[in-house]
């Protein structure tokens, strides 16, 4: 190059990131060192005494505007006036979720992310229903941007619905949820995903008793429907339109149909429940599903010291946190998904006393599912095992916090050795049972993908299936690889099979429960990488190449949520766990000494504050793709111990 031609700003950028990594080679060995061992010293501080972690999980503001909602069905008003006994916690609801406005009036369901007609709909409605002053200055605002957004017509089936329990929504405009639909053959509820079966089945006693609340005071909503747009279905192709006249039949069958088997369908559904609340944390362990199965049990009269209502509401108000100034739900427990990453990051680092993580090991092994659950019909015949996401939630263990468990089991040893290996060969088996016949694995269940029931009138909660997905099926790779089941097995080379013809044409892969590339690509990448297949090494590499090409200036890696709404990665500020997963990713495909992997390590290391921990103020869980997403609190914690052990484990070798 001649000295009269122009040096372009990228070279100059790539010569200083150069000259800085090679300046950081030679402290970055004790510099890692230093990191994990007060990385690990933070997780060995949080075990609680009986061996497993559980760090705080949290979502949006929609969980305290429904909390706003069930007290109003459980304590309905007395003469238009409004005292629950719950008052106290309402208000803070209210709070907390003012606090969480945005700018330009509406709520969002991620942080820095755009407001949410769903989410800005249910603040305003329960802050208005729990008597905020419509005419203050923070509901003037949230009235405009509702309306911008589309109105209430404008949002998804289920806030619809609910505000159709309360008069403030035309029950005709809402879809029908009829309980007769535990009563069809084919297992057809069984066609649904394991989230959409404990949501649907309480909700259709609900709506099938009929019993409506009143809003306090009269209250209405007509400030923020849109004037002149007709409600309607959404989706204007066949199939749709053919559900929504559906729709409208069931409508009469509600009025006109036989009262019996009303009755009876009402009946199963309840049973259902019943069954399906034994040694678990509530119906499906999860929030949308206890609360409306604390619906459902009022709506059949159940007397407010039934035992089994006075447990629903018990479980569902374990969801509450409440530490000094924090106030806020959790949509469920995550101890079994934080124990298990959290021991096996302990053990990947080296860092951790044999009897903690035996201490975990003991734990887990108590919560093993030993009783067939949802998933047997599909799978009549496989032994039962797995680990839920929870404390309990027997009936719906779940195919990756099995997989992790698997993988914790590595370096976690139990004090009942024979036990323990009784345990993985059960869960070993009940994997490669569950993987589904495109040679991936779901979340819950296996071949859990009719298609078609997507364009049901209340599917647009965007959760309506559990297909497989490349996050997960690459994680049950990982784990079955370290118990010997590597390629040339038929079940490990119809997974291999499966990520290589789900690759996106630019090297990377879709994470379905997290967010969202980075995430599917890490995984994707370390289970074929551990299966040993020689067709995976130029899949492996083609991702690194675009891991490499999304990393961000300071060294990190971020991608926002949007990237689900837009179906292509987009950037965000950097997160510890997100810049751990890509250093992960980037181990497997054998770039141990680049610059893109010195500089990750040297941000992970820069970041992390005088604790042993990382801040992280994005959400990097997913729990339904564009609707509801989540920040998992140990996140920033024990996945950049692990990417530090992982990737940093060349540096710390050659010191």
């Amino acid at each position: 190059m001649s000295i009269l031609d122009p040096v372009r700003p990228a070279e100059v950028r790539q010569h200083k990131r150069a000259q800085a990594a090679q300046q950081a080679v030679d402290v970055l060995p004790a510099a890692l060192q230093s990191s994990m061992e007060a990385a690990s010293r933070a997780l060995l501080q949080i075990q609680h005494p009986d061996g497993y972690w559980c760090g705080d999980l949290t979502a949006d503001s929609t969980l305290e505007s429904d909390y706003v909602l069930l007290q109003l069905w459980l304590y309905p008003p007395d003469g238009g006036s409004w005292n629950p006994p719950t008052r106290a916690v309402i208000d803070r609801c209210c709070r907390s979720v003012l606090a969480r406005q945005l700018p330009d009036g509406g709520w969002n369901i991620y942080p820095g992310g755009p407001s949410d007609v769903n989410a800005s709909v249910k603040a305003y409605s329960a802050l208005k229903l729990a008597g905020v002053d419509p005419n203050r200055p923070e509901m003037l605002r949230a009235k405009e941007r509702i309306l911008q957004l589309g109105g209430v017509q404008a949002c998804n089936s289920y806030v619809r619905i609910n505000l159709s329990l309360f008069g403030l929504y035309p029950r005709r405009y809402v879809p029908t949820v009829p309980p007769e639909i535990v009563l069809l053959p084919g297992d057809i509820l069984y066609e649904m995903s394991s989230w959409t079966r404990t949501i649907v089945v309480p909700l259709s006693i609900v709506q099938a008793v009929g019993r409506q609340r009143q809003a306090p005071n009269g209250i209405t909503l007509e400030e923020i429907f849109l004037p002149g747009k007709k409600p309607g279905p959404s989706q204007r192709d066949g199939l749709a339109i053919l559900f929504h006249h559906l729709d409208k039949l069931l409508k009469i069958w509600e009025k006109r149909g036989p009262r019996n088997l009303r009755a009876k369908a009402i009946r199963e559904a309840e049973h259902w429940i019943l069954d399906r609340t034994r040694n678990t944390e509530g119906l499906g362990a999860i929030y949308p599903a206890m609360m409306y199965q604390i619906m459902a049990f009022e709506s059949l009269g159940y007397p407010s010291d039934h035992p089994d209502l006075v447990e629903a509401i018990r479980h569902f108000d374990n969801l509450l946190v409440q530490r000094g100034e924090e106030f806020f739900f959790q949509p469920c427990w995550s101890p079994v998904w934080d124990t298990a990453i959290a021991a096996f990051a302990l053990g990947e680092a080296g860092l951790a006393d044999q009897a903690s993580l035996t201490r975990a090991a003991d734990w887990l092994l108590t919560k093993e599912t030993r009783r067939k659950g949802d998933w047997a019909v599909k799978r009549p015949n496989l032994e039962p095992s797995g680990w839920a996401f929870e404390f309990a939630n027997e009936f719906y263990p779940d195919i990756d916090d099995t997989a992790m468990v698997l993988l914790a089991f590595v370096h976690a040893k139990a004090s009942d050795p024979e036990a323990q290996k009784r345990s993985i060969r059960r869960a070993v088996n009940w994997l490669l049972g569950m993987q589904s016949r495109d040679g991936g694995w779901a979340a819950f269940d296996a071949d859990n993908d009719w298609e078609i029931l997507n364009k049901i009138p209340w599917a647009d909660h965007n959760a309506m299936l559990d297909p497989t997905c490349p996050d997960i099926t690459g994680r049950v790779l990982d784990a079955l690889s370290r118990y010997g089941y590597r390629h040339g097995h038929p079940a490990v080379d119809a997974g291999v099979r499966y990520l290589l013809n789900c690759q996106e044409s630019n090297g990377s892969w879709y994470g379905r429960w997290g967010v969202n590339y980075i995430y599917g690509s890490f995984l994707a990448m370390r289970g074929l990488r551990a299966t040993g297949h020689p067709a995976a090494r130029s899949a492996i590499e083609r991702a690194a190449e675009w891991l490499r090409s999304v990393q961000n200036e300071d060294g990190g890696w971020g991608e926002s949520c949007a990237s689900y709404k837009m179906n292509h990665f987009v950037a965000a500020p950097s997160t510890a766990s997100q810049t751990a997963w890509a250093l992960l990713g980037l181990a497997a495909a054998g770039d141990t000494h680049s610059a893109s992997v010195r500089r990750g390590l040297r941000f992970l290391i820069e970041t992390q504050r005088p604790d042993g921990t990382w801040k992280e103020d994005l959400a990097t869980g997913t729990g339904f793709p564009n609707v509801f997403f989540l920040t998992y609190h140990l996140y920033p914690n024990y996945f950049p111990l692990l990417a530090l052990a992982t990737a940093g484990a060349p540096f710390r070798k050659a010191e």
